[in-house]
């Protein structure tokens, strides 16, 4: 008797924290915690068994013993708890923010899904070379993500600076000025169909470039989305102004089509690619081609090294400009 009094008032102590249900197709049961719902699995911490992860298909009706944030398909969001329902792939809400009804398991988005924040990282490198020659490179960077449930909010940016020593004049000369930013903002239409609004601005000293101004418009859609993978294409009409140090300024009317692409290889390793394209309407040999394609290795939790290879061709640059610009880029990020 002694061992069992004990064991009663822990179960007793224990039932608060694990008093939800889950009911299975198949007619199993488990006893535990509701906590989370994304992606088609539902996530509880049971008593016995710790954290476990189900396939939503599996089930056909739970109960929560506290009052859980449940975001429905069709935006609507409900915070309270719920009960098992009679009608198989439903449950049961309490009275609360709504009346008591049925809702059925199919139109559940997510359960507690985390808070919305920004994530991204900002990048440096840096090279300075003394002796038989003199030059200085630097590069910064950032990029940064806002995912909500139905809309999306990315920004980026880049500045290289370089310069080196005549060996024989001593004289100072700028060999890389440039910079550019990018804001993209993405409405989810449908799980996968978004429509978005970008805008790029850009500088480049050395290419006479003083400003070029794209803003963009149009349709994306989300392939793959997930911690492991991500795959995203956009088509839309986009506005070129470019103004130049050495010529007239130029604006046309464009189209846009672009991808993003990111994979992580393994735990320490992600691989990124980029690409953005937009011709000319009036002349479709007059584009603007920007890609980019690195690796980014781990160091620490948060601390990175990074090597991309930027590609940027504009076939029709200023007068004594070349079209293409390659650059190698190799740096060191934090991740926020």
């Amino acid at each position: 008797m002694k061992f069992i009094a004990p064991s009663i008032i822990a179960v007793c102590l224990a039932a608060p924290l694990f008093g939800g249900e889950v009911v299975f197709k198949n007619g199993d049961k488990l006893t535990g915690k509701v906590t989370a719902l994304d992606g088609g699995k539902l996530t509880i911490e049971s008593a016995v068994a710790g954290t476990i992860t189900v396939d939503m298909a599996n089930v056909s009706t739970f109960s929560t013993d506290e009052p859980v944030e449940i975001h429905l398909n069709d935006g609507t969001v409900l915070k309270q708890a719920v009960t098992t329902s009679p009608t198989e792939g439903s449950i049961a809400t309490t009275q609360g923010s709504i009346d008591a009804q049925d809702v059925a398991i199919a139109d559940i988005a997510k359960i507690n899904p985390p808070p919305v924040k920004w994530t991204g990282s900002i990048q440096a490198g840096a090279l300075i070379t003394r002796g038989n020659s003199k030059t200085d490179n630097v590069s910064v960077g950032f990029d940064a993500m806002r995912r909500a449930e139905k809309d999306r909010i990315t920004a980026s940016g880049l500045y290289l600076y370089g310069r080196q020593e005549d060996p024989n004049t001593g004289d100072d000369s700028t060999t890389t000025d440039n910079w550019y930013l990018t804001g993209k903002y993405d409405y989810f239409l449908t799980e996968k169909l978004y429509w978005f609004s970008a805008l790029r601005v850009e500088r480049d000293r050395i290419a006479a470039l003083d400003i070029r101004i794209t803003p963009s418009t149009g349709l994306g859609y989300q392939w793959i989305e997930s911690d492991d993978m991500n795959f995203n294409t956009e088509a839309g009409l986009a506005w070129v102004y470019e103004d130049f140090e050495n010529a007239e300024s130029n604006d046309y009317f464009a189209a846009r089509a672009a991808y993003h692409f990111d994979k992580k290889i393994n735990d320490k390793v992600d691989f990124i690619h980029n690409l953005e394209f937009i011709p000319s309407l009036e002349d479709i040999s007059e584009f603007n081609l920007n890609t980019d394609a690195g690796l980014r290795v781990a160091l620490t939790e948060k601390m990175f090294s990074e090597f991309k290879i930027e590609w940027r061709y504009d076939s029709e640059p200023a007068p004594g400009a070349d079209k293409n610009d390659l650059r190698y880029i190799v740096g060191i990020g934090w991740q926020f």
